[in-house]
């Protein structure tokens, strides 16, 4: 077998399947798994991503599903290696689209009140520029920089080595895919019995407080608060429970926070003097409805509390998130430091040109690496100019933008090294972007809703290159474990990125046009679409406002403002995330309520652990079922919502069980779900002498 050295003080590694070894690796079976598990893990992360505002890798699942199929059809571990590779990058493409390509929606660039509408011919084909254009960029800056990244021993690759591990053990005959497929078929039936109304979703109710005089004052106050129950969703709790109950309880701080305390405290005071017939005629004017209907509509207190949240506590919580995003990055300094500053000499090492004649050290050679950072460069300078009308400031962006997605593709690429990719503050190195992008935009005279447009444009190709880096770096580390060839990989995902691109747009289509006329039919109705209360978008929300405050001056900069000093409060007292919890502020209270009790149900997961002292193996073997059966949750519950979606945007009406269904089934579907998500993987356990399993880390 032969050795490949590493570049370090006198370190070799042997790949499992040794380099002299030719196995079946880039073929159309594992191509064609590959492409549709892009297709689905990315249509389902873009749907978890709108109504949850996170991610969850795709590495895991992938990695599950491709082993089970590729088995059935005696594929090698490399096939295997390869069509989890394609397989993930959807994951990452969506998570760059969904962070900004509804923004150009909640920014009314393509909306009805700037004379469009997001869904049309020319709109899908700009975002499948985009997409394709920030991804072909992340993969090349991939290319150049992955033989000193994945070699480097100071990067651990946690998920990396978790995934490598996973294949490892799917040789030895274990896969847990029964468990994923299993728990995505209960997400599935559990969300369609949900839209079929067989039980209520959610269940909220007004508590009136008494109208008082402020002591000492003249003024008069009257409010409440809403109660609220956890949305019945499988994909929530499935979410509360991949990322644990401390976590999942400071999201729901953040929804305490927004209706316990801002929420209800500015309807003490706004209360009594609200203009109800007023309000009622805006109302009716702009949603188009009859004057009795809207008079109806802002009397029920829910809804006006719903709105003084959505146009007053939001802003305030996007103030929030700037903070924290920014905190995440500070924390983050020195990393981010040495990720620059080595992808320098990176790219210096990586242009020495050294012919390579190893199979596992091949990457896809130097001057096609550069004829794709080219192409990708032109497809941006159109990009740019379409939205900006200026060929000189789309060619000056064009410049900043691609040395600017070098160094977050490599400083991506690094900290997914230190801490995996399903840590990795996307959301905070696209705001940098969006920032540089917006002062570069007015610097060179851009203004109003074009110039809105053109830093949009600008952030969301720098986003998806700077989340596909991430990801493939963490695949490629994979395949360095392995032993797969580089150079395939990296043309899997390229072929992986272009479909993503091609595809991605349809289900946000279906997701925000199906939400819009669900809200109509809805009783009562909603204002449905991106930024509502279903697709409440955080993330593309946030690059919204901030490019329209920048560029237009059109921001409510005294609720950011206190926003921001509420986020430096978090810090001062020390809050791990205050990320995390402005997050919590801005999405529904049911989402956060829900996400909250699958972190709870994995709290008492744990402490069954220790209760039954459990070694580290049997913990091992409780945490991989119990992630598959929560991912299986999710990407279920994606898979058959977008299905209803597809429904509403067809506007279909379906079978009802009840009109109004009563929350106590509700209740027995928590149980069930609970059930499953702790009895299953306690008694997945094993027995205490067994081998160690390798861990699921995300």
């Amino acid at each position: 077998m032969a050795d490949v050295t590493t570049k370090g003080p006198g370190l070799k590694y042997k790949p499992y399947v040794p380099v002299e070894t030719d196995l079946k690796e880039f073929t159309m079976r594992a191509l064609i798994l590959g492409l549709i598990m892009t297709v689905v893990l990315g249509a389902a992360n873009a749907y978890l991503g709108l109504k949850a505002g996170m991610t969850i890798a795709a590495t895991y699942p992938a990695a599950v599903i491709g082993m089970a199929l590729l088995r059935i059809m005696k594929g090698s571990i490399l096939e295997e290696n390869f069509a989890r590779t394609v397989g993930s990058i959807g994951e990452s493409v969506a998570a760059g689209a969904i962070f900004t390509i509804p923004a150009f929606y909640i920014a009314k660039i393509w909306h009805p009140d700037n004379n469009s509408t997001f869904a049309t011919v020319e709109n899908f084909l700009i975002s499948v520029a985009i997409m394709f254009a920030g991804g072909l960029l992340g993969i090349m800056f991939v290319a150049l920089l992955r033989r000193v990244m994945v070699e480097d021993v100071e990067l651990p690759f946690p998920e990396s080595v978790a995934a490598g591990e996973i294949h490892k053990a799917g040789q030895r005959g274990g896969s847990g895919a029964k468990f994923l497929f299993g728990a995505m078929g209960i997400g599935a039936f559990i969300t369609a019995l949900g839209e079929l109304k067989l039980f209520a979703s959610s269940w909220a109710s007004f508590v009136t407080f008494f109208e008082t005089i402020i002591k000492g004052t003249a003024l008069t106050a009257k409010g409440g608060m809403v109660l609220s129950s956890p949305a019945v969703k499988p994909a929530y709790i499935g979410v509360g429970y991949i990322i644990g109950p401390k976590l999942a309880s400071l999201n729901f701080s953040g929804g305490l926070l927004a209706w316990g305390l801002l929420t209800p405290i500015i309807y003490y005071f706004l209360g009594p003097s609200i203009d109800l017939q007023a309000w009622a005629s805006q109302l009716a004017a702009a949603s188009q409805i009859p004057l009795e209907k809207a008079a109806e509509r802002v009397q029920d207190p829910i809804y006006q509390m719903t709105e003084i949240w959505k146009f007053i506590v939001r802003p305030i919580a996007i103030g929030g998130m700037l903070v924290g995003a920014g905190y995440t990055l500070f924390r983050m300094r020195k990393s981010l430091a040495t990720g620059i500053s080595r992808s320098i000499s990176d790219v210096k090492k990586a242009a020495t040109g050294e012919h390579v004649t190893i199979r596992t050290e091949k990457d896809l050679s130097f001057n096609w690496v550069l004829f794709g950072i080219a192409i990708s460069a032109v497809g941006t300078f159109f990009i740019y100019n379409y939205f900006a009308q200026d060929v000189t400031a789309a060619l000056v962006a064009t410049v900043v933008m691609v040395i600017a997605g070098f160094f977050f593709a490599a400083v991506s690429g690094y900290l997914v090294g230190i801490i995996g990719s399903s840590n990795n503050p996307i959301s905070g190195l696209t705001l940098s972007t969006l920032i540089i992008a917006a002062l570069l935009m007015v610097a060179l005279g851009m203004t109003g809703i074009q110039g809105v447009a053109a830093v949009l444009g600008v952030a969301a190709v720098v986003c998806v290159a700077a989340a596909v880096a991430g990801e493939m770096l963490q695949d490629l580390k994979v395949g360095h474990i392995l032993g797969g060839t580089p150079w395939k990989m990296q043309s899997g995902n390229i072929i992986g990125a272009f479909v993503s691109a091609a595809v991605m747009f349809i289900p946000l289509v279906i997701l925000h046009q199906g939400d819009i006329n669900a809200g109509k039919m809805a009783d009562p109705p909603y204002e449905g679409g991106f930024g509502g209360p279903v697709l409440p978008a955080p993330q593309a929300s946030l690059m919204a406002m901030l490019s329209t405050g920048i560029v237009s001056g059109e921001m409510a900069w005294p609720l950011i403002i206190v926003g921001m000093l509420m986020g430096f409060g978090f810090i001062l007292m020390q809050v791990r995330s205050p990320m995390l919890v402005s997050v919590g502020m801005y999405l529904p209270l049911g989402t956060t309520f829900a996400i909250f009790v699958g972190g709870l149900i994995k709290g008492i997961v744990e402490r069954i652990n220790a209760k039954k002292q459990f070694n580290d193996a049997q913990k091992a073997r409780v945490e991989n079922t119990g992630i598959l059966l929560a991912a299986g949750m999710i990407a279920g519950e994606a898979l058959i919502g977008l299905l209803f979606a597809g429904f509403a945007f067809g506007e279909i009406q379906l079978f009802a069980f009840f009109a109004k269904p009563t929350f106590l089934v509700s209740l027995a579907v928590f149980a069930i779900i609970a059930w499953i998500l702790i009895q299953i993987p306690i008694k997945n356990a094993g027995k205490a002498d067994e081998p160690a399993p390798p861990s699921a880390i995300m």
